[in-house]
């Protein structure tokens, strides 16, 4: 698959624009994107995703079958989880006892089984993304566009999205993915990009941890930062949590709403 070809979209944050970007997607591929928070990430990921067309140029080569997973899945329709998702693998050209299997198998693997029969608006938030994620690998998809799909899942979820997008790129199909945590996936990725200023660059090997946001933070007694961060406790109690700017928001809703929430003292970019 190649997309050349120019965004745009406005979104709560103003326009988010891609301008002149090209990416070519090799059958096998895993794909990483990074950037910060607003500028442009979701944009690109919804053009490859065929979710938003392009405002110049052209994508050529997308798969027949190719799933999108959005950061938060709209669960607001009337169906159960199984209904759901037996629906969309009829839609994917599976048949009904065969969109049946695949739904349960993935409900099964992604630890929500026990809410097959549980109407779709009645689901928490991190149920809901299993559901998410479960119906767009159900049909075996040639292209998988992942835009913080991790977000949300509880931690033997997302260690099974990840055995997931390998064996999808296995089965030679593609996957592109962002992510807030800069350890997801580690070391797997074979192209690594960044949006910046509306260009899509590649990223070099061995190259620096890119922009980094400080948030200084008070929890409740016995309270531990979110996993995957470069924590400091501080004198007068809390933390100093210096984390990658793509995930400061992530982050400070984790932070702000734990239960007791944390206080937030002060947040400051890096250098």
């Amino acid at each position: 698959m190649r997309l050349d070809a120019v965004g745009r979209r406005y979104g709560v944050r103003g326009p988010w624009v891609l301008r002149g970007v090209s990416l070519e997607l090799p059958p096998g591929a895993l794909v990483r994107v990074e950037g910060r928070n607003g500028g442009g990430k979701s944009t690109l990921l919804r053009l490859v995703a065929g979710i938003d067309t392009p405002t110049e140029g052209s994508i050529t080569g997308r798969p027949r079958r190719t799933a999108y997973v959005p950061e938060r899945f709209p669960a607001a329709l009337p169906l159960t989880a199984q209904a759901y998702l037996g629906h969309l693998g009829r839609v994917h050209g599976l048949t009904r006892a065969e969109a049946a299997r695949r739904a349960a198998q993935w409900l099964e693997r992604f630890g929500a089984a026990g809410h097959a029969r549980t109407p779709l608006a009645e689901l928490s938030k991190g149920t809901s993304q299993k559901v998410a994620v479960a119906q767009a690998l159900l049909a075996g998809p040639g292209l998988l566009v992942l835009d913080e799909a991790w977000t949300g899942l509880d931690v033997p979820a997302r260690a099974e999205l990840d055995r997931a997008v390998a064996e999808r790129t296995a089965a030679g199909g593609t996957v592109l993915f962002v992510d807030h945590d800069p350890a997801r996936l580690a070391g797997a990725p074979d192209r690594h990009y960044r949006v910046e200023g509306g260009a899509l660059e590649p990223v070099r090997p061995g190259a620096g941890p890119g922009p980094r946001v400080r948030i200084e933070a008070a929890g409740p007694p016995g309270a531990v930062p979110p996993p995957g961060l470069a924590a400091e406790p501080l004198p007068a109690g809390g933390f100093r949590l210096t984390v990658p700017a793509g995930r400061s928001d992530a982050v400070l809703r984790e932070l702000l709403t734990a239960h007791p929430a944390w206080h937030i003292r002060n947040v400051s970019d890096l250098p």
